[in-house]
């Protein structure tokens, strides 16, 4: 009897220390979330990227800790001037990706973290210098179709278009290819600016030039999904640069 009252109240403490770890955790991750919402202040990103390593480092839902950290290293490198320094950030993004993979096999987040890590790393170094990274990054965009090809609102075809769109025809480039895979996303992700800038880039190299004005004319009216509001608003401002350039310019 006696060892049962020592027993009961302890492993009542242990189930409560356990949840109270949890929502410690879940807390966490979601302050970084929250922070990360605010990531046009360009001190939220870091800040961001802090709580998310601190839930990791609580040992506790590393899957989800590992692909947001991958996500706020593409952004932090993105908006980052330095190119050693952006390409150092970039591959850390990439090694948090590949531990979400490892975590998360037949979860999309990490799949697609990687290929987009691996992307912006092989554009900073260059892209001739980067051809080995084409294959990897296909297969991981793929991997991502086969689980969801609605993520990211068509994150894996607006890699794949994009890929396409850059890589030259002897290293497996094609236009056509990365026609079809933009108009996918498009489909998937008709508000979301990247889809539509990197649709205008294709057109614009198909020779489709009034294609390419429409869809950049509708990346400036269009109105942003409430949790892209950072990104359309840096892609309105591309939309006019490109808009401004050759061949729309008026003679």
């Amino acid at each position: 009897m006696t060892l049962k009252k020592t027993f009961l109240p302890l492993l009542i403490a242990l189930v409560l220390a356990f949840f109270a770890q949890a929502q410690e955790l879940e807390s966490l991750i979601q302050q970084g979330d929250a922070l990360f919402a605010q990531r046009a202040e360009p001190a939220k990103p870091k800040e961001a990227q802090a709580k998310y390593e601190e839930a990791l480092s609580a040992g506790e839902d590393a899957f989800g800790a590992n692909w947001r950290l991958a996500r706020v290293k593409y952004w932090i490198g993105d908006h980052t001037a330095d190119k050693t320094a952006k390409r150092q950030i970039f591959l850390q993004g990439v090694d948090h990706a590949k531990k979400a993979v490892e975590l998360g096999p037949d979860k999309p987040d990490g799949h697609f973290w990687l290929g987009v890590c691996w992307g912006v790393y092989g554009e900073a170094k260059g892209v001739l210098k980067s051809l080995a990274l084409v294959k990897p990054i296909k297969e991981t965009m793929r991997r991502v179709l086969e689980i969801d090809p609605a993520y990211d609102r068509g994150g894996a075809d607006r890699v794949l278009g994009r890929v396409y769109h850059e890589v030259p025809g002897f290293a497996g480039g094609s236009e056509k290819k990365s026609l079809e895979h933009l108009l996918k996303a498009v489909e998937y992700g008709p508000r979301v600016g990247l889809n539509l800038l990197y649709l205008a880039d294709t057109y614009i190299s198909l020779g489709k030039i009034e294609k390419a004005r429409e869809t950049l004319e509708s990346i400036l009216t269009m109105e942003p999904e409430p949790d892209l509001i950072p990104e359309t608003m840096e892609e309105r401002e591309q939309a006019r640069q490109r808009l401004e350039r050759k061949p729309f310019k008026k003679k």
